[in-house]
């Protein structure tokens, strides 16, 4: 005798979606609800980034004041910044109470560590570019992937701080990457890119077929 558990395959977005994730992560009429969170989340990215391409200050609090140690990049001690933090993070690796995890630091002295000048520049131009994505609203999802894959690096290499909060931010945005953006660059993009990919065949809350064109428009 034959059972069958399954007659139909399963569908992933014949899974019922609760109306409040749809309604935050979906809907279009939610979207100003993002761009708060998403302006403050990029200018920490961008204020962070430029004052390692410049070595000044774009903090709020210190507006275009020389920054400690000036700047990591396009001079003669390049690289020198990020080794020193490096070598703190190694430092952290050891003793009863490590705050690194063996493994990583492991990475960090046998990968990292030697390509510091690389890093420097990867470091530098990674968080403007992340600012940048996230202030204008464009490509929001992935630039929120990459602050959080940052984040979390500060975070294995033992750096508290503001790490945290900033990660569990851009998951939020990660989440909201449909609407979160709608607000900025991401209401042309989208539409633009995602037929390209082949997304646009994916049901998708907050988007419906106009003309030969993905916009957004679902209400529902």
């Amino acid at each position: 005798m034959k059972v069958s558990i399954l007659k139909k395959p399963y569908r992933v977005d014949a899974a019922p979606q609760l109306p409040l994730a749809r309604l935050l992560f979906r809907d279009v009429r939610l979207s100003w609800l993002w761009l708060p969170l998403r302006l403050y989340i990029g200018y920490v990215w961008l204020s962070a980034g430029l004052t390692k391409l410049t070595g000044y200050s774009f903090s709020l609090d210190a507006p275009v004041k020389p920054a400690p140690g000036g700047a990591w990049v396009f001079n003669a001690h390049t690289g020198d910044a990020l080794r020193h933090f490096l070598l703190g993070a190694l430092q952290k690796a050891g003793g009863e109470h490590a705050s690194v995890q063996g493994w990583y630091a492991a990475l960090l002295h046998g990968f990292v560590l030697p390509q510091a000048e690389i890093f420097t520049y990867l470091v530098t131009f990674g968080e403007v570019l992340v600012g940048l994505g996230l202030i204008f609203g464009c490509f929001t999802g992935l630039a929120a992937l990459f602050g959080l894959f940052m984040n979390l690096n500060y975070l294995f290499a033992g750096t508290i701080s503001i790490n945290p909060t900033l990660a569990i931010a851009a998951v939020l945005l990660i989440l909201a990457w449909r609407v979160a953006g709608y607000l900025g660059g991401d209401r042309i993009l989208l539409p633009l890119l995602l037929p390209r990919i082949g997304l646009d065949k994916i049901p998708q809350s907050g988007w419906r077929a106009r003309e030969h064109k993905l916009a957004w428009a679902d209400r529902s």
